[in-house]
């Protein structure tokens, strides 16, 4: 359970708050936020080494409180129970990626360089680059050569 629920569930209860100034703040909850900002009424503040001062209202904001002293009463067991209501599961399992373009898997995407015969395949031919299938659908443009450059008479 978050701590911000737990505070929640002690509206109407008097508490004692120090902040991390070192102020101790007493007085009954009248609200606290998903920030844990506090809202208090009948407020008494101590500051460091000075006289205590009495408020009708006061917020506190979340990030500056130290610890909250909870009153002896509190039932502890019944406000520990968590009764946030559950959050169904996702659709899918995490770790499936789902719709990331077109195509199947397919491995590295073929690089320079050329086969040695026992490796060539029927639509390669010994040609070199291009091949390889990539992520984006199988064989595009196998056949088309990788070398760019040069020889055009090895593509007829």
């Amino acid at each position: 359970m978050k701590l911000n629920r737990f505070l929640t569930k002690l509206v109407n209860e008097t508490v004692t708050m120090e902040l991390k100034n070192g102020t101790q703040v007493q007085g009954t909850i009248t609200g606290v936020d998903t920030s844990m900002n506090s809202h208090l009424k009948q407020v008494k503040v101590t500051v460091r080494h000075k006289n205590p001062v009495n408020m009708a209202y006061l917020s506190i904001r979340g990030a500056n409180i130290r610890y909250v002293i909870l009153p002896d009463h509190a039932d502890l067991n019944f406000l520990l129970i968590d009764d946030a209501p559950k959050q169904n599961p996702p659709k899918y399992p995490t770790g499936t990626v789902r719709g990331k373009g077109r195509g199947g898997g397919g491995g590295g995407g073929g690089g320079g360089g050329t086969r040695k015969p026992e490796e060539s395949t029927k639509k390669d031919s010994g040609r070199s680059g291009g091949g390889g299938g990539g992520d984006r659908g199988g064989d595009r443009g196998g056949d088309r050569g990788g070398d760019r450059g040069g020889d055009r008479d090895r593509r007829r």
